[in-house]
């Protein structure tokens, strides 16, 4: 009897582990269930009486008789008196397995690698770090304390409310324009200068969706893409990923330098450019008027597209903001990438690409595969935001709120940073850049901090040979929680310093 298939099946399938909490009649309980569920057992099969089967397990006969009745209860089993144990075939065979620890099954514990290879993409690697520091620096994040959670629940129950949801639902196919498209369109003429129209236009989940859309439509293999010296690495994760050979620019005051790419570069040498006109990434420096016509000119005598991202447009404090590069190309030569609703959470902005129509209906292909469903909801809630012209309000307000707090991380600069490094009052966007004279070691100064409760994330680091600053961010951080960042960035570099 002990070597019977049952019994050498039981000797192969249970394992239990008596210093954990769960008990040990239900962890060889639900191993069982499993061992049925997987037809292990089948029905009519006899399990072994409670005896052998506790000397099997080297367990109390008690706890035998626990796993048995715990089997019998949940209809797995039939216990007949002076008959033995046999396996039923319960009517609910989706009940769900709590199997624990098991050997030749293994359920929950999956396996970690494939039985197969594949293709590694090793340029999409995460750069997300983890940390438990209470205080961090970003590279400009907007505050998601300021968005209006009264006000928003109110926008977002109307929206649901609506009876025309149901029917968009319904017509997902249907050619014609939405509503959401439209005012999209007509906020963007009103705001940025453009003079388009719903065929001009597609809305994205986010830049990055937006950036690798347009990437798959015009990068082959080794493509070249050229890019600021110091650029925005997640655009490089997206290019470097459908194949292009990246080829780096200077940066300097008036921004990207055309001159350089003139000497260096030929007609159909390049694939695309990618820019951040408005405010560079990560500097903020602004691509100056007479760049910007160079650039446009040599774009069309050289047979290349501008991917023109403006990250950050709606956060101007200062004068008014430059119109984008895309408001005055009458060529065709630039893809205009942006987003909407940063006053808002993150999961109802949205990010959009604006270019020629034909290059919007292969676009919208891609979009197709990626995001057919959308969110009718959130487009629904924000054309209303956008008609009723909350979208703006909001933003005027917060543009208050963030430029109180740009004032507020200068003026503590000043007063503990002013002899060791420098930096320009940017008239926009949601940070600073910060360079550090004489250089530092960076890592060095994000370790100290990090004794010290403060994170600064690799990501906003820029070091090489010509460079040492920070991209400061400061949105996202209210006047006392900068005084006190600054603080312990100071303490940090004084130990630095004295190290």
């Amino acid at each position: 009897m002990i070597d019977s298939p049952v019994n050498t099946l039981f000797k192969q399938l249970i394992n239990f582990d008596k210093s954990i909490s769960q008990p040990v009649y239900i962890q060889v309980s639900q191993q069982i269930i499993n061992a049925i569920q997987r037809n292990y057992l089948t029905k009519g099969t006899i399990l072994p009486g409670t005896r052998i089967f506790a000397k099997l397990l080297k367990i109390h006969r008690n706890t035998a008789v626990a796993i048995y009745e715990e089997l019998a209860s949940q209809g797995w089993v039939e216990i007949i008196p002076n008959k033995g144990t046999f396996v039923l075939e319960p009517e609910l065979k989706t009940a769900k397995i709590k199997a624990t620890s098991q050997k030749i099954n293994q359920a929950y514990n999956y396996a970690k690698t494939t039985g197969f290879p594949f293709q590694k993409s090793f340029h999409l690697a995460s750069t997300a770090e983890l940390t438990n520091a209470k205080y961090s620096i970003n590279d400009g994040k907007p505050d998601l304390r300021l968005h209006p959670i009264n006000e928003f629940t109110r926008w977002y129950s109307a929206s649901m409310k609506r009876k025309t949801l149901v029917k968009k639902w319904n017509k997902l196919n249907e050619s014609s324009n939405s509503l959401f498209q439209t005012q999209l369109c007509n906020f963007l003429n009103a705001t940025r200068g453009f003079h388009i129209n719903p065929k001009n236009l597609i809305s994205t989940r986010s830049t990055e969706m937006s950036l690798y859309i347009v990437s798959q439509l015009l990068i082959k293999q080794n493509d070249v893409v050229l890019v600021g010296n110091l650029s925005n690495y997640v655009a490089n994760m997206i290019f470097q990923q459908t194949g292009a050979t990246i080829k780096t620019i200077p940066v300097d005051a008036d921004g990207l330098d055309i001159d350089y790419i003139k000497k260096h570069f030929i007609k159909n040498s390049i694939r695309c450019i990618y820019i951040c006109a408005h405010r560079d990434y990560p500097t903020g420096v602004k691509l100056s008027v007479e760049r910007r016509l160079a650039l446009l000119d040599l774009a069309k005598k050289y047979g290349f597209a501008i991917i023109e991202d403006d990250y950050d447009y709606d956060f101007q404090f200062d004068g008014s903001a430059m119109l984008p590069m895309a408001s005055a190309d009458s060529n065709g030569m630039i893809i205009y990438l942006g987003k909407l609703g940063q006053s808002l959470f993150p999961s109802f902005q949205t990010g959009f690409v604006i270019a020629p129509e034909n290059l919007i209906s292969e676009a919208k292909n891609y979009l197709q595969l990626l995001d057919k469903q959308g969110d009718l909801i959130q487009e629904q809630m924000l054309s209303e935001l956008i008609h009723e012209g909350e979208i703006y309000r909001l933003m005027k307000k917060n543009i208050v709120i963030y430029k109180q707090r740009r004032d507020c991380l200068c003026q503590l600069l000043t007063q503990h940073f002013s002899e060791i490094a420098h930096w320009k009052i940017p008239a926009g966007g949601l940070a600073i850049w910060l360079q550090f004279q004489p250089k530092i070691s960076l890592v060095k100064l994000a370790e100290e901090a990090k004794k010290n409760d403060l994170f600064l994330p690799k990501t906003v680091l820029y070091q090489d040979k010509n460079t040492c600053a920070i991209r400061f961010g400061f949105g996202h951080l209210e006047t006392e929680e900068i005084a006190i960042i600054i603080k312990k960035l100071k303490n940090a570099y004084n130990k630095l310093s004295v190290s």
